[in-house]
C-alpha cells in the first residue's frame, strides 16, 4: 500500500544513561540517524532539562526525527517520520538502538497519508511539477 509517509514510533529501554543525558551526544546521534536514513537535514533544535533529560528535533526535507529522553530510567521515546521513496526510517531506528545501547525496544510503524484513504491513485506521484516549482519560486 502506497502512502505519503512512514512514521516509526520507537521506545528504547535499558539504554546507556550517560548518553541519554548528554545533549551533544543526542544531537550528534539524531543527526547521524537522519543521514543513515538518507534524509536531508534542514535544521535542528535540542534542549537539556535540569536535573536531567534531553528533547530535540531534527527537521529534514523529508519530515522530522524527534527524541525525548529520561536518563534516570534509561528510556528514550523517538519518532522517525519520513516521506519519499529514497529515505528509510528503519536504518535510523537500527542506528539509534545500537548507539543508545538499548537492550530492548518497542516499535510501531504507521503509514501516513495512505493513498487509498485520501483518494490518490496508486500510480500518482506526489512530486511537484516544474510549473509548480516555478510558481512557488515566483511567489517568494
Amino acid at each position: 500500500m502506497k502512502s505519503l509517509g512512514r512514521h516509526i514510533i520507537a521506545e528504547f529501554y535499558d539504554c546507556d544513561k550517560e548518553i541519554l543525558d548528554n545533549i551533544d551526544a543526542i544531537e550528534f546521534h539524531m543527526k547521524q540517524a537522519a543521514y543513515e536514513a538518507g534524509a536531508t537535514i534542514v535544521n535542528s533544535s535540542f534542549h537539556r532539562f535540569l536535573p536531567y533529560g534531553v528533547s530535540g528535533v531534527v527537521v529534514v526535507s523529508e519530515s522530522h526525527l524527534t527524541i525525548h529522553t529520561w536518563p534516570e530510567y534509561g528510556y528514550a521515546a523517538v519518532d522517525l517520520f519520513t516521506c519519499g521513496d529514497h529515505v528509510d526510517p528503519w536504518r535510523a531506528f537500527t542506528y539509534l538502538k545500537k548507539v543508545f545501547k538499548s537492550q530492548r525496544a518497542h516499535v510501531v510503524e504507521h503509514l501516513r497519508g495512505k493513498y487509498d484513504e485520501i483518494g490518490i491513485p496508486e500510480t500518482a506521484s506526489h512530486k511537484a511539477t516544474i510549473e509548480e516549482v516555478k510558481q512557488a519560486v515566483a511567489s517568494l
